[in-house]
């Protein structure tokens, strides 16, 4: 489909500067772009490419300061970023929908199924389940049994729900997440061997959560993991057992949660951050990669390092770190003058 200038400035409540009858019928990074693309400018590093760039339409913010001859007709609009993503969306709503139950598939009879679903093949459905309206469920997925999935809700193809789960509404599920899992229980007996506690309770995932591909999410032990609205989950992501994130909670790929922790709302926690079990991560709080947080952190903090310390600490911390060598050698220096002064003495 294309576009002219003109058609996306109305769109975005922009500004065309340049041809407004230059045509675009695909999307292109600055960097990268070609003739027929649209492309977008929001970071300042990426500056240089705006003068060098072969896209025929890129998206400026309203106040950006030219600094050079321009080939691209722009379009300038109060926030780039933000309106290069309402034309993905836009983009995105006119791809044909899936509709329908393909086959082979299986769905209990005791299942109910809203209107306009889509069950893709090689799917199972099991008994007591309730499937919302508009709910896209793509190939090779499993929804165990009396699990409920709510309106609007997408499962990208190899999405595994256990039995008892409930997913709210406008969810986004991608590939590869296992929802429901047992927690990691075990209890050492006197022979060494390791008995495995049974795992009673479910996973809740409240309203427009998405969970990037090849997440893992335990079911509680007793009671619920709750993953609440607005949270959204990175790829490769490890949640125990009893865990609960809280709204508008951010969380980066490789991340790892320990059973029964407890994370506040609107967090930002980094790849790779590793959080010990049965923890309070107070609200507002961010954790910067690589992090190993073993202490409850209150509101607003920020932390960095393993073990996780005040970011200002860390950061004063890790330049004495870097000095240790030279550090090693001065110290050693130091003692053989001072044993030298004792031995004159």
């Amino acid at each position: 489909m294309k576009f002219t200038a003109k058609i996306i400035a109305d769109f975005t409540k922009g500004e065309v500067i340049g041809n407004p009858d230059e045509v675009v019928s695909d999307i292109s990074r600055i960097e990268e772009g070609k003739k027929g693309t649209l492309a977008f400018l929001a970071n300042p590093k990426y500056e240089k490419y705006l003068y060098t760039t072969e896209a025929s339409i890129v998206l400026i913010n309203r106040d950006f300061q030219l600094n050079g001859n321009i080939n691209a007709t722009l379009i300038r609009v109060d926030n780039a970023y933000d309106a290069f993503t309402s034309l993905l969306e836009l983009y995105t709503k006119m791809i044909p929908e899936k509709k329908g139950i393909e086959q082979p598939s299986y769905i209990d009879p005791s299942a109910k199924i809203g209107e306009n679903v889509y069950i893709g093949a090689f799917s199972y459905i099991g008994p007591g389940t309730v499937i919302g309206s508009n709910v896209k469920i793509y190939p090779q997925s499993y929804v165990g049994d009396f699990t409920q999935i709510l309106d609007n809700t997408t499962l990208y193809t190899g999405v595994k729900i256990y039995h008892g789960c409930y997913i709210g509404r406008e969810c986004t599920i991608h590939s590869g997440v296992v929802i429901g899992g047992d927690g990691f229980g075990f209890v050492q007996q006197p022979d060494q061997q390791y008995r495995k506690i049974p795992q009673v309770g479910n996973v809740i995932i409240e309203d427009c959560v998405e969970i990037g591909a090849n997440v893992t999410i335990d079911r509680a032990t007793m009671g619920s993991t709750i993953i609440r609205k607005g949270v959204k989950f990175d790829n490769l992501i490890q949640i125990g057992h009893n865990v609960e994130i809280g709204e508008n909670t951010v969380i980066v790929s490789q991340a790892g949660i320990a059973g029964s922790t407890k994370v506040g709302r609107n967090c930002q926690i980094g790849g790779q951050v590793g959080l010990a079990g049965h923890l309070k991560i107070g609200d507002n709080v961010k954790i910067g990669a690589q992090s190993g947080v073993s202490n409850s952190l209150k509101d607003n903090e920020t932390v960095l390092g393993s073990p996780a310390l005040d970011v200002s600490k860390q950061i004063k911390a890790m330049i004495v770190y870097k000095s240790l060598p030279e550090m090693s050698k001065r110290i050693a220096e130091l003692e053989k003058e001072l044993k030298a002064l004792k031995e004159r003495l």
